[in-house]
């Protein structure tokens, strides 16, 4: 099955109807290719009057997604609304963006060394070249207000715009990385997706999500989501996804555990990741390197067990899926905040990494799949934990700071 990495929510994922970027169940759009207009292009002004917005979120799925689930829902709120999103030759800007039919203007790319090395020399001159790049494209485009998710795209954007164009922030984590503490000192506002983040005056509306994935209703989803995995048509589904290179903690938690599983007839739908190594076959197992469907996924399945990013709690608590998080161990813990939540509202558990393992995915898991109840019970409490309608939310923040 091809496409994008399990849970990553990259385009080719989840399908179906949505905003102009949302692909329909064939793959098509209903847009012609975007642009995608290097350094020294002028970018085409706005249709007089027209509210021209730009998105400051690239470099990976993370940032760009929200910031396109962003722009669709202000093209939904505001028919003629321009949004144009800057971003770099590296990471995955030039293939998701162009993708789902917004212009994308590049900018010097500025990564932000997190120790100190040769290249923070160089951080001031590339600084520099990038927010003169970023100015270049809001004079051009006539913008009336810029939204940043953070990144290395999003530091130039908010140092372009400071004292030009009101600056809208979103902080997808539970702490805030460096580009968004800077820009949340002269936002006009402070968008979060959970609350906690250490930003002034932050606004808690959610983690932006597609509509594919907000609106879906896996009940009438579920026997053609059943077909499309060969899973069998009644009976539960756990399904277990780490990203697009896997887990192997929650690989070998699966492969020690799945015996358990399927003697009660549990399935168990595992996209153990392209490089991962799936567990010995046996029926009732479903092994693939990764789900290019995630909508589907979800139908499929009653529980899940992946990492807890930012992205994976708010499409889980959008579809009312419980869960057992296990937060990927590095970084500075923000995966173990992200899910607090949720797991404080009942709608799923937390278990460290080190803790993960066949005989505690048994003991967390199988109460979960064998009492349908307490799954449905868990599940309300995840939906009512999340913020289905995140993209609105801030939509209308940026248009209220635009001044529409």
């Amino acid at each position: 099955m091809p496409g994008a990495p399990a849970g990553s929510g990259a385009p080719g994922g989840p399908a179906g109807p949505g905003g102009p970027g949302d692909p329909g169940a064939d793959g098509t759009r209903a847009f012609p290719p975007a642009t995608t207009r290097p350094a020294g292009e002028q970018a085409p002004a706005p249709a007089s009057g027209a509210l021209s917005v730009v998105v400051a979120g690239g470099g990976s799925a993370g940032h760009i997604e929200p910031a396109l689930a962003v722009a669709d829902a202000i093209r939904r709120l505001v028919p003629g609304a321009r949004v144009t999103a800057l971003g770099t030759e590296k990471g995955l800007d030039t293939q998701l963006i162009p993708a789902r039919g917004y212009p994308l203007e590049l900018i010097p790319p500025v990564p932000l060394p997190r120790k100190p090395t040769a290249d923070l020399l160089k951080l001031p001159g590339n600084v520099r070249g990038a927010v003169r790049r970023v100015r270049e494209v809001l004079e051009s485009v006539e913008a009336d207000v810029v939204v940043g998710f953070g990144g290395f795209v999003s530091l130039p954007a908010y140092l372009g715009a400071r004292n030009r164009v009101p600056i809208v922030v979103h902080e997808a984590n539970a702490r805030a990385g460096l580009a968004n503490k800077v820009g949340a000192r002269f936002a006009a506002a402070v968008a979060t997706a959970v609350p906690g983040t250490g930003l002034a005056h932050e606004e808690v509306v959610g983690m932006p999500l597609r509509r594919a994935i907000t609106t879906l209703d896996r009940a009438a989803l579920r026997p053609e989501a059943r077909t499309y995995f060969n899973l069998p048509p009644h009976g539960p589904v756990l399904l277990v996804f780490g990203g697009s290179q896997g887990a192997r903690t929650l690989n070998e938690a699966v492969a020690e555990a799945l015996p358990a599983f399927t003697d009660r007839g549990i399935a168990v739908l595992h996209a153990h990741g392209r490089t991962g190594t799936p567990a010995e076959p046996r029926p009732g197992y479903f092994p693939v390197p990764y789900i290019d469907r995630m909508d589907l996924a979800y139908a499929a399945s009653d529980v899940v067990l992946g990492r807890s990013g930012m992205t994976t709690v708010a499409e889980l608590t959008a579809v009312g899926l419980p869960a057992v998080y296990v937060p990927l161990p590095h970084g500075n813990g923000e995966q173990a905040l992200n899910a607090r939540p949720v797991v404080q509202a009942g709608g799923g558990k937390l278990v460290a990494d080190e803790d993960m393992n066949g005989e505690r995915a048994v003991d967390e898991l199988i109460p979960m799949l064998t009492d349908p109840d307490l799954a449905l019970a868990m599940g309300r409490r995840a939906k009512a934990a999340g913020h289905g309608e995140a993209d609105e939310k801030l939509a209308r923040i940026v248009m209220e700071v635009a001044g529409r």
